[in-house]
């Protein structure tokens, strides 16, 4: 049956529904100014992996953890308030000695805009040395993780991978030792050419990103990540590979999961941004078989885009441990995503109950 497509472990047999394994960093947002010329930012926390983790706390009433490090210092503290604001456990976090500079561990920074009309959103990263980034395989207690306390979904990410030799190791070892337990796990492909740069460009990051994909349950990405990353080209494709259109999507999974018979589940969201503001929006899975697509979102209203793949990927996660099958995953990542993308900063800021109201078709009203 199709609701069976992945086998989740019991909530009763673990500790956790999710964990996440990632940087945390703070964001700093200009509001609707330029990071350039800013004199006053919000400060967020967020990173790719981690927003899942949040959001599945926050919106969907589950218990998850983040594997990350910070360093002791008063930043590190700041990321871990935000973070215990959001409800995530941080028993897992690894935490360095501060040097007092900066030179040994420090927490990354990500400054981003929001982008408006014709500006597109723009992001500028200072995340060089940080504490997340220096984490080798050998340094998590996985079996405990995984073992011991039991998790049932486990979520990770290429950005985190890109970061260095080391944090690609890692996230190999968690990977294994997560499916050796009966863990799910999800990973984001989420190609960052700029990341890549010191781990040999786009050929480092296919020959990681192949050997991670054999221990993968829901692979996500779009058309330009399952190429860059892991490798296939399919004929007809061109440069709008971000086009409101599944087709290119569906001729690239039928050929990855030949390769890759493990991907029991593959999904991605398709945006068309008309502007910065205003996109077209949607999603499309591949489960056991068959492809399910959420409502496609004509002239959504973007607040800031920034975790709206996120808020896709958590609610995806939700839709299947729920039990509620593949066209509802879809329906309620894609609901998700649409709603996180109306508040500022990375992690969502809604409920499940306005999720649903969204896939309902209820839209603006007024809930009492």
């Amino acid at each position: 049956m199709a609701e069976n497509i992945l086998n989740i472990r019991p909530a009763s047999e673990t500790r956790w529904d999710c964990a996440s394994f990632g940087e945390v960093m703070l964001r700093f947002d200009p509001g609707f100014g330029r990071v350039r010329n800013a004199r006053t930012f919000q400060v967020w926390e967020g990173g790719g992996e981690y927003n899942v983790a949040r959001a599945m706390r926050k919106c969907w009433g589950k218990r998850s953890t983040v594997v990350t490090a910070l360093p002791v210092n008063d930043l590190g503290w700041l990321v871990e308030d935000c973070i215990m604001q959001g409800g995530v456990d941080m028993s897992h976090v690894v935490w360095r000695e501060f040097d007092g500079l900066g030179r040994n561990t420090r927490v990354g920074l990500n400054f981003t805009e929001k982008g408006f009309g014709v500006r597109p959103a723009l992001g500028c990263s200072d995340r060089g040395h940080s504490a997340a980034s220096q984490i080798r395989p050998g340094e998590v207690n996985w079996e405990k993780l995984f073992g011991e306390e039991g998790v049932r979904w486990f979520h990770t990410g290429g950005i985190f991978a890109a970061l260095g030799s080391n944090t690609a190791e890692a996230v190999i070892e968690a990977v294994e030792i997560a499916r050796k337990h009966g863990t799910i796990v999800s990973y984001d492909l989420n190609y960052r050419p700029s990341l890549w740069k010191s781990q040999g460009g786009k050929e480092g990051a296919r020959k990681i990103n192949r050997n991670i994909a054999q221990y993968v349950d829901v692979m996500i990405g779009n058309e330009e990540d399952f190429t860059a990353c892991l490798g296939f080209e399919v004929e007809g494709l061109d440069e709008h590979i971000s086009s409101i259109d599944p087709a290119n999507f569906k001729k690239m999974i039928q050929t990855a999961v030949k390769e890759f018979p493990n991907f029991k589940v593959a999904a991605t969201t398709l945006r068309n941004a008309k502007t910065a503001s205003v996109n077209d929006w949607s999603a499309i899975i591949y489960a056991g078989g068959e492809f399910y697509e959420s409502m496609i979102r004509e002239d959504l209203e973007i607040y800031d885009r920034v975790g709206g793949g996120d808020g896709f990927a958590s609610g995806l996660a939700y839709g299947f441990m729920e039990g509620k099958g593949p066209q509802a995953a879809v329906d309620y990542g894609a609901a998700h995503g649409a709603l996180a993308m109306t508040t500022p900063g990375d992690t969502s800021m809604v409920k499940a109950a306005e999720v649903e109201a969204v896939m309902k078709g209820k839209g603006a009203r007024v809930i009492r």
